[in-house]
């Protein structure tokens, strides 16, 4: 059997222990790395190889944003799940926003936990119910208050600010879905909906252009 490879980087020493433990009775999963910060997972990405990395994000010397940004950006392929206590919808946006597959709490049991990572290994999107109401919330919040500004003179809906926002920051189709509650081919149509609004086809692009409206 192919073992999940898994490198963990929190900086408190009993979280990191705990966690290798828990995730060690499983057969199927290898801690192959601790982590004591950003800056040392990011380091130890090129030694071991990671399939899957459970990120802290407050940490010393480099937070978990930052070294989410930079693994990602050296190995595409790796998944990066943020573990927290941090429920912070400017934490959500930014780890999201720079490759992070999945945001989890660190009260989830250990169930849940192998079952996310599974999941995550498997392609999946992982964003707690929990999470996902509070920043669709928060994205919801933003879009009523942005209709004195210039993206309002686009005609666009409540729902269309709030996924114009999310494609600002980077989100992909699937975790808009996965936010607010609708299938992919909904967000799709969205956006496609957006492009012709603003009369930009190409992602990148439109992302600059929204930001710039916001």
């Amino acid at each position: 059997m192919e073992k999940i490879k898994v490198l963990i980087a929190d900086d408190q020493t009993l979280m990191r222990d705990g966690l290798k433990t828990i995730l060690e009775l499983e057969e199927n999963i290898e801690v192959v790395a601790l982590a004591k910060d950003g800056l040392e997972a990011v380091n130890l990405c090129s030694k071991t190889k990671p399939q899957i990395i459970l990120m802290d994000i407050r940490m010393p010397n480099m937070d978990g944003v930052e070294a989410t940004k930079r693994i990602k950006e050296a190995y595409p392929e790796t998944v990066v799940l943020i573990l927290t206590t941090f429920d912070d919808e400017k934490f959500i946006v930014e780890a999201l926003s720079h490759g992070a597959t999945g945001y989890i709490l660190k009260d989830i049991d250990g169930d849940a936990l192998i079952k996310a990572i599974n999941d995550a290994h498997k392609g999946a999107f992982i964003l707690p119910s929990k999470i996902a109401i509070k920043l669709a919330g928060t994205l919801s919040k933003a879009g009523k208050r942005s209709e004195d500004t210039s993206l309002a003179a686009l005609s666009l809906s409540e729902k269309e600010i709030e996924i114009a926002k999310m494609l600002a920051e980077g989100f992909t189709n699937k975790q808009i879905a996965s936010a607010l509650y609708i299938s992919g081919g909904t967000v799709k149509n969205y956006v496609s909906n957006l492009y012709s609004k603003i009369g930009i086809s190409d992602r990148t692009a439109a992302a600059i252009y929204i930001k710039k409206l916001i």
